[in-house]
């Protein structure tokens, strides 16, 4: 007769030496690649996170308040078109973000209050502008007017008349360089300090969300 098959549990299927390795070794690679993505986040955000520390600390010091605000609407938005260049979506006096006119100001030194929302276009594409009260003495404009010939890619300098005694530099930030992590940087001062001024150019200038070389 035929012998009778054995009664018992069947075998589980067994992986082979190579397919282990094989499997740890994909698995390790994963790992890895995750472990640098991860860090690659951390460090890129640590080095924006850290240049922005910087600068409010330095600002601070010269006796300046910084405020980081988030810009408001769509930030792309060439809807304004009013004259005067003044729309009442903005978040910040003096602007720094926000719906804006579709030209930009010529980049320059200039004795008159610019069209504002000429301005958010510059700083659409990373300009920064330094602007001074009605009450900011001669001598403090002539040291202003001295920063900028040393700063003239992609700023603009003029009044602001309703600042009276301050001065005030702005920026439009973004630091994935796009929309969805925009910030207006403004910066009101006091008094002209030439290490806070260079400080908040370093950390805020030519990082708009659309933009362009610093050339």
């Amino acid at each position: 007769m035929p012998p009778k098959p054995r009664q018992g549990s069947p075998r589980r299927p067994t992986t082979s030496g190579g397919a282990r390795r094989l499997l740890l070794g994909v698995g390790a690679a994963v790992a890895l690649i995750a472990a640098g993505l991860v860090l690659w986040l951390l460090v890129g955000r640590s080095d924006s996170g850290a240049a922005g520390d910087d600068a409010r600390a330095v600002l601070e010091a010269a006796g300046c308040e910084l405020t980081i605000v988030d810009v408001p609407g769509d930030g792309s938005d060439h809807s304004v078109t009013d004259p005067e260049g003044v729309s009442s979506a903005w978040n910040t006096d003096p602007p720094t973000g926000g719906p804006h006119n579709g030209a930009t100001a010529f980049y320059g030194a200039y004795d008159e209050p610019l069209n504002q929302a000429q301005v958010i276009h510059n700083l659409e594409h990373g300009a920064a502008y330094i602007y001074y009260g009605s009450d900011v003495s001669d001598a403090t404009v002539a040291q202003l007017r001295a920063f900028y010939d040393d700063h003239r890619n992609g700023t603009l300098l003029a009044p602001y008349p309703k600042l009276g005694k301050k001065i005030a530099l702005g920026a439009w930030n973004a630091s994935s360089g796009d929309y969805e992590s925009d910030e207006g940087v403004l910066a009101t001062c006091t008094s002209f300090d030439d290490a806070a001024f260079t400080a908040y150019f370093d950390a805020f200038q030519f990082k708009g969300p659309e933009r362009f070389s610093p050339d």
